[in-house]
């Protein structure tokens, strides 16, 4: 159908579009009115309700558009696309609400043509080259991003844990990496640092792998066995200690096991199984005497309950047993038996002769125990019997195996008398060291008696000012002096 003359030129001057003349408006002031109407019909459709500044344009990272750490971690992000394979960015839904950025730009500000702080129109920002070259100016080499982007060697790695700070040892994934991360931890002698990456290499190797490689580096090995044994692994310890070889390890670590163990019986029980175990002849001798002990302890313990109970002897009633002696150790034992049944045959299980032959006890240590043990009863007779010895003349002499100052001290702290503290004490061979313990004790005869065999008259003298006048003590200092037998020497 054909339009009309007068149609025609309707449609023309009511379109949009425009004829081509040779009279057109094609200066360059045109194109950037119509530049500027193009941006201001996009900014309506960004803008809401007309309030520029109540909403955030945000990146995936959830930083602002144009802000400093926008730009590094986008630059930080682009180096390490172009080492790894592209990944989709990881959003969380219950990421907290992005905060206010102090930052001049945003994604509304470059389709606006205005900054927050102030306004400017689009053909300004297009003319002004700090702006073109803002995001250009932040990207910076990438070594400069290396606490971003996690990009250590094992070398600087074991570096950044011994001053502290925090890294990630995933990224190390092949073996050889993570033998390198154990040896630089290794050389770099820092304890905290090697357990760290054992605990890395534990959860990420395999256990055959793991134990090969730890038996050729002793150091690590020694950190391994220590962490498995405080985290008490005992599994995995076994199972390490077993592909190295160390039987005599292996059967330390299972006798430590009865420690677990509550009820005396069973304990026995699993001791006597433990005696088959490849210990080294030392410790055998001592699971040994351990399972020989408890066993005894069973039998001496049921047999005092009862007789306490029973109230028919008298020391379980004049010195009732304050705790059980099940699990004690040897010499505790040897001390009890010394309390309780010293007087017994050698043939009976609570004979102290009968402990003391059975666990080969010295004669010094057995000594020790018998008289801290009778002193404490204040059996002073069966004390005195202890030092009695005779020759084959059939002459008794007093005897010890132990300093008799010491003996003194053992008969001090159980509240000797001092006629029984007096005769020790004058059997001290040092006469210094004799005067000193009289003196202390105030065993006057001690002290009189060695001033006379040294022949000091002058320190005869001064100890007469010391004893009271008129006493037994101050006649026998004056007999002393008055006899012209003596010959003092001064």
């Amino acid at each position: 159908m054909m339009k009309s003359k007068p149609d025609e030129e309707d449609y023309w001057n009511s379109s949009k579009f425009k004829a081509f003349t040779f009279d057109d408006e094609d200066d360059e002031f045109s194109r950037l009115k119509e530049s500027k109407q193009a941006v201001n019909s996009i900014r309506r459709l960004v803008e809401e309700d007309d309030d520029e500044d109540d909403v955030e344009k945000v990146s995936w990272s959830g930083e602002p558009v144009g802000s400093i750490s926008w730009s590094v971690r986008e630059t930080a992000a682009s180096n390490q696309r172009t080492d790894r394979e592209p990944a989709f960015p990881k959003i969380n839904a219950d990421t907290p609400t992005v905060s206010r950025s102090h930052s001049g730009y945003s994604l509304s500000s470059l389709f606006k043509g205005k900054t927050k702080t102030g306004s400017f129109q689009f053909s300004d920002s297009l003319s002004d080259s700090s702006v073109r070259l803002y995001a250009p100016e932040l990207r910076k080499p990438k070594s400069e991003y290396k606490d971003y982007v996690s990009d250590w060697s094992p070398e600087e790695t074991v570096h950044r844990m011994q001053q502290g700070k925090a890294v990630s040892l995933e990224k190390f994934r092949s073996l050889q990496d993570k033998l390198l991360l154990l040896d630089f931890s290794i050389s770099a002698h820092d304890g905290n640092v090697i357990t760290a990456v054992l605990i890395y290499l534990k959860r990420t190797l395999s256990k055959e792998v793991l134990f090969r490689e730890l038996e050729s580096r002793q150091t690590a090995l020694r950190h391994f066995i220590h962490y498995l044994t405080e985290t008490r692994d005992q599994r995995l310890l076994l199972e390490l200690l077993r592909a190295l070889g160390r039987t005599e390890d292996i059967a330390l670590l299972q006798y430590k096991e009865h420690l677990s163990i509550a009820d005396e019986n069973k304990r026995r029980d699993f001791l006597k199984s433990c005696l088959s175990l490849p210990f080294s002849p030392e410790d055998s001798a001592h699971v040994q005497d351990h399972y020989t002990l408890l066993e005894r302890q069973i039998i001496i313990e049921a047999t005092d309950r009862q007789a306490e109970r029973g109230g028919k002897v008298e020391i379980f009633q004049k010195f009732p047993r304050r705790a059980s002696i099940l699990n004690m150790p040897l010499i505790t034992t040897l001390y009890y038996c010394c309390f309780y049944h010293y007087t017994e045959s050698e043939g009976t299980y609570s004979s102290p002769l009968n402990v003391r032959q059975t666990f080969r006890i010295s004669e010094k240590q057995f000594f020790v125990t018998a008289l801290a043990a009778r002193a404490k009863l204040k059996a002073w007779v069966d004390v005195d019997a202890l030092f009695t010895s005779r020759n084959w003349l059939g002459f008794t002499r007093k005897k010890s195996p132990l300093g008799f100052h010491r003996v003194v001290d053992i008969l001090q702290k159980n509240s000797a008398p001092t006629q029984v503290l007096q005769e020790y004490v004058g059997l001290v061979d040092d006469a210094e060291l004799r005067i000193s313990l009289a003196q202390k004790h105030k065993c006057h005869d001690i002290i009189i008696n060695t001033y006379r065999d040294l022949k000091d008259r002058q320190q005869l003298l001064g100890y007469r000012g010391k004893v009271e006048r008129g006493s037994v003590e101050e006649r026998k200092i004056n007999e002393l002096l008055d006899n012209p037998q003596i010959r003092w020497k001064n």
